[in-house]
């Protein structure tokens, strides 16, 4: 029996997600989606994903606000967490670490590099 993957997407611009979420649903994810950091954590809650790909900058909640949130919930201490962001200073991907982020992809990406490191971290 195959269990079924899930994967919170979180970027403020819609294209940016249908993009990634097109990529992990050919990879046989199920797709959340959430516009912003709030959003994506209303709608993590209580819920199991076995991915959180988010933005950095969003408008209501930041990535980083967003992670450190999802790390508080028992639910998601241990959910891989991927920053899909234009962010790509040393200081940001620090600030990414300390919130609880598993991995860093600096934007543009190509959707098979973001799926390679998904399969590593979801495993």
């Amino acid at each position: 029996m195959q269990t079924t993957k899930a994967a919170l997407v979180v970027d403020d611009s819609r294209s940016m997600r249908r993009m990634v979420s097109a990529a992990l649903a050919e990879s046989g994810f199920d797709i959340i989606e959430g516009a912003n950091g709030a959003e994506a954590l209303h709608k993590a809650a209580g819920r199991a994903v076995s991915i959180v790909i988010t933005d950095f900058n969003m408008p209501v909640m930041n990535g980083l606000s967003l992670i450190r949130e999802l790390r508080a919930l028992p639910e998601h201490r241990f959910t891989p967490i991927l920053m899909l962001t234009t962010e790509s200073k040393d200081s940001m991907k620090a600030a990414g670490r300390a919130a609880g982020a598993t991995g860093w992809i600096t934007k543009p990406f190509k959707p098979q590099q973001l799926i390679q490191v998904v399969n590593k971290v979801v495993g």
